[in-house]
């Protein structure tokens, strides 16, 4: 496929060397989602998973990098490709990779709303090396006071503060929650504060970067979601100063807590913010394979692949919009 750019990276290198690989990490989600183009609504989830996976996979292998997956698809044992650990790339810029090559298995296989492929890179030792279990999360955007929500207060507190930080009434503001049966606490204790709720199925990286999207008029994010997508939301998040609080869910798991410890965590109760999630300089893309409310899917015709991307740099805090064309 030959590929024209309505909008092209800078030819000027920069000094940040993650930076300069804007034209890779853009490459490698746009391709993870054009190869979940054909499993859109067919309610096969795994083999969407399975497409979006090898593609990035690939992509990634052919790039001139010496990246490792500290964020992947599990275990080498439980994940054939792109495991934590996995060493992809043809040599080069050392980087340590995060991703979900097709974060909404479920609303891609259902044509539903927001299925993404996601991915992130920064400098080795900067991902937090968090194992696969659940996270506790609370978010909200930028230009935003610090230390106004925190995973220890009440919903109430939470929404009572954000609602003075933007000068508004609690009733003003929407959040964003999982329509999980575990929220059926939050959902309600929410509400009861006044504040709207957007239930969403599946997604919860997308879920938290619409909190610094205006127009998805999201204020705040909450709930419990996956531990590798809240890396993969703070990357986001730290172009625009987002704030955001993790603490990993254990619920007295004897194998993941001895499991977390060899992976270096010593604080099982430890609430994590932003640059503890995702420390330095982070690169984030993430393209649209279903449409949503940050980007639109990959659309096609007989001869043409459009694909709408967002790629987030935290050096430059620049967030840049790309439509790429295809030509079959």
């Amino acid at each position: 496929m030959k590929l024209a750019f309505q909008e092209k990276f800078s030819e000027k290198i920069v000094s940040n060397k993650i930076s300069n690989l804007s034209n890779i990490i853009l490459e490698t989600s746009e391709q993870a989602a054009i190869a979940c183009y054909d499993w859109i609504g067919k309610g096969d989830n795994k083999s969407a998973d399975a497409a979006a996976v090898k593609s990035m996979r690939q992509t990634l292998n052919n790039s001139a990098i010496s990246g490792v997956v500290v964020i992947g698809e599990g275990e080498r044992d439980e994940a054939p490709m792109l495991y934590i650990g996995e060493e992809v790339g043809q040599g080069g810029v050392e980087v340590d990779i995060a991703l979900d090559p097709l974060e909404g298995t479920t609303i891609c296989a259902n044509a539903g709303e927001s299925a993404l492929a996601v991915i992130a890179f920064a400098n080795k030792g900067c991902f937090l090396n968090a194992p696969d279990v659940y996270m506790d999360k609370i978010a909200i955007g930028g230009g935003l006071p610090q230390g106004i929500i925190d995973l220890d207060n009440s919903p109430s507190q939470n929404l009572k503060n954000l609602a003075q930080a933007k000068k508004c009434n609690v009733s003003d503001l929407t959040a964003m929650i999982l329509e999980r049966p575990r929220h059926q606490e939050l959902i309600a204790k929410t509400r009861e504060a006044g504040a709207r709720v957007r239930l969403i199925g599946d997604g919860d990286v997308a879920g938290v970067i619409s909190c610094s999207n205006p127009e998805s008029k999201i204020d705040i994010y909450m709930g419990i979601g996956g531990a590798p997508e809240g890396v993969l939301a703070a990357s986001a998040l730290k172009t625009i100063d987002g704030q955001m609080m993790g603490r990993l869910i254990f619920d007295n798991n004897q194998k993941q807590i001895d499991r977390a410890k060899k992976m270096g965590i010593k604080d099982l109760n430890k609430k994590y913010f932003v640059n503890d999630l995702a420390k330095g300089d982070v690169l984030f893309a993430c393209s649209g394979v279903t449409d949503g409310y940050m980007l639109r899917g990959v659309k096609k015709s007989p001869n043409l692949i459009m694909v709408n991307s967002l790629i987030m740099d935290s050096a430059t805090k620049k967030i840049t919009n790309f439509n790429s064309k295809f030509f079959q």
